[in-house]
């Protein structure tokens, strides 16, 4: 057993040694400028063009892909080449709702009394975005209705084909405030995402509709409830 330590220590003695002996070959050649053979070290390699490319297309941390009216888009899985890198997803362009895919009719409700329930469909194959209010014209006023502003909904109203949005229209305001206005026809112009003026639809109005200066009409509003609780 004694024999057995002796040369185990004996050859941890040696080994020891030895790694000393190729460190300091190693500090010799690194105080040189030259490098020891089967080094580790290895040079960095420099950012290609397409690298740098690759990153200023990625998103920040924390920062999201998409926009506020809905947005689309896939991204495209990269191949290391550059021709198929993945990049945000860009908003897809949604179709206003016109007299060309969708129908307006007025309806007259009874509660609450002295308002009209305006219902706007879409009768297209794509969705179709119900944007602001609707410009209202009673016969042939110049002016267009007022629109309640406290009516704002929180996101534009988009259709999928055959869904619905709704605007309610309040004729009168306080009796003897103002002398009513009876109208026969409604003059319904909807509005793009500017604002802007996308068509006319001219509808025939309940029988015995009045109107005076209080009245006003609201946002378009995804249900029924909320056009009429004004």
């Amino acid at each position: 057993m004694r024999t057995n330590r002796i040369r185990t220590t004996v050859i941890a003695a040696t080994a020891l040694a030895a790694a000393l002996s190729l460190t300091a070959c190693g500090g010799d050649d690194k105080a040189m400028g030259t490098k020891p053979a089967g080094s580790a070290e290895t040079a960095t390699p420099a950012a290609t063009s397409t690298d740098g490319k690759a990153q200023s297309e990625a998103p920040e941390a924390g920062t999201p892909e998409t926009q506020t009216v809905p947005a689309e888009g896939k991204h495209a899985g990269g191949n290391g080449n550059g021709a198929n890198q993945s990049k945000k997803p860009e908003a897809a362009a949604i179709a206003t709702c016109t007299p060309k895919n969708s129908t307006v009719k007025v309806s007259k409700v009874s509660r609450p009394i002295n308002h009209l329930l305006l219902t706007v469909t879409n009768t297209g194959t794509k969705d179709c975005a119900a944007y602001y209010a609707p410009f209202l014209r009673f016969d042939d006023a110049q002016a267009v209705y007022p629109i309640l502003d406290d009516s704002k909904p929180q996101a534009v109203v988009t259709l999928s084909p055959g869904e619905e949005a709704y605007a309610g229209i309040s004729l009168l305001g306080e009796p003897g405030e103002d002398e009513p206005v009876k109208s026969d026809n409604l003059g319904v112009i909807m509005v793009d995402r500017n604002n802007k003026s996308k068509g006319e639809s001219t509808l025939k109005l309940p029988a015995e509709t009045y109107t005076d200066s209080r009245g006003f009409v609201t946002y378009w509003q995804s249900d029924v409830e909320n056009a009429l609780m004004f």
